[in-house]
């Protein structure tokens, strides 16, 4: 360390004290301003006037007199402390984006695919960022966003926006009528829904997001469906309709192992052509000035470029 930068190194610290003196003309004044002992203040001043090279302060009665090298120096410390202030806040700035915790609530549908896909492309910019994951019913997710345990929530359908809460569409996608791999709709090009109003359907429980639309659908198309039996996911749903114990109306199924039997069970996707069968999925927030700034982050970047990203991966 050369001359220059062992002086700078004692100045430094007579900074902030420099510019509160330029501003009360008073060492008592200075040391409480700053909550340090007054002699601290007289110390580090001597030892500025050291570096200085002549003295920065004359006695006058019960005050100081600064001296024109005091005068001279003040300024040009006022606007360090205020260059260092600024980059305190960007380091700090700099940080939040780069660590945090972000707690996410979704449908157990969006575990597999879709919330994977947005994760790893926010996690590629913000290594350190980690997530709470929860997943359950829509009335489940939408019940941890506005208790205040989750920030954010995946569900199908989104809620219209509110004042506490805001939503937006990402992605809608189509519904299929899943049959037994043995009934006689397995291979067809596409049904009616209405074809199948005899039929028992195997649904997921009231409180998810597919139960509403599902109903929804039937009475669309004329009927109310038969219900066999309830579940809590989709996999339990599938499985009840490979056992050939009633019809479904679900997402696609996106593993390449659905046409695959064992002991005589196995399913098969039909096209509903009418009425209409889609789900939408969206992202749900809560309007709150002070949520977390990483959960902000990952929100903006959903909104920005989920649509593209799950609309490429999920083809």
């Amino acid at each position: 360390m050369d001359t220059d930068e062992k002086d700078l190194a004692k100045l430094l610290p007579a900074l902030p004290i420099l510019v509160e003196l330029g501003i009360s003309r008073h060492i008592t004044a200075t040391a409480e301003a700053l909550g340090i002992p007054q002699s601290t203040v007289s110390r580090t001043l001597a030892r500025a006037a050291e570096v200085v090279g002549t003295p920065l302060l004359l006695r006058k009665g019960r005050g100081v007199e600064l001296t024109p090298a005091a005068l001279a120096l003040i300024p040009r410390a006022a606007e360090a402390l205020d260059q260092i202030r600024e980059g305190l806040a960007l380091a700090r700035q700099e940080s939040g984006q780069q660590f945090g915790r972000i707690q996410v609530a979704f449908q157990h549908t969006f575990g597999e695919v879709a919330l994977p896909i947005l994760i790893r492309a926010f996690a590629h910019e913000h290594p350190g960022v980690t997530f709470d994951l929860q997943q359950g019913s829509r009335a489940f997710c939408l019940d941890l966003l506005t208790t205040g345990s989750a920030d954010l929530a995946l569900v199908a359908p989104p809620p219209a926006p509110s004042r506490t809460m805001g939503s937006e569409v990402l992605y809608s996608e189509p519904l299929k009528l899943v049959v037994p791999a043995s009934h006689p709709l397995a291979g067809s090009p596409g049904i009616r829904l209405d074809a199948v109003r005899d039929e028992p359907f195997v649904m997921l429980e009231p409180g998810f997001g597919m139960h509403s639309i599902v109903q929804s659908l039937c009475q669309s198309a004329g009927f109310r469906p038969r219900m066999a039996f309830q579940g809590q996911d989709l996999h339990t749903i599938r499985g009840l309709v490979s056992a050939g114990l009633g019809l479904a109306v679900a997402p696609p199924e996106r593993e390449t192992t659905q046409a695959l039997r064992s002991g005589g069970l196995g399913r098969c996707e039909v096209d509903i052509l009418w009425p209409s069968a889609h789900r939408e999925v969206g992202l749900v927030w809560r309007n709150r000035s002070d949520g977390s700034a990483q959960a902000t982050r990952f929100r903006d970047m959903v909104l920005s470029s989920g649509k593209q990203l799950l609309g490429t991966m999920l083809q």
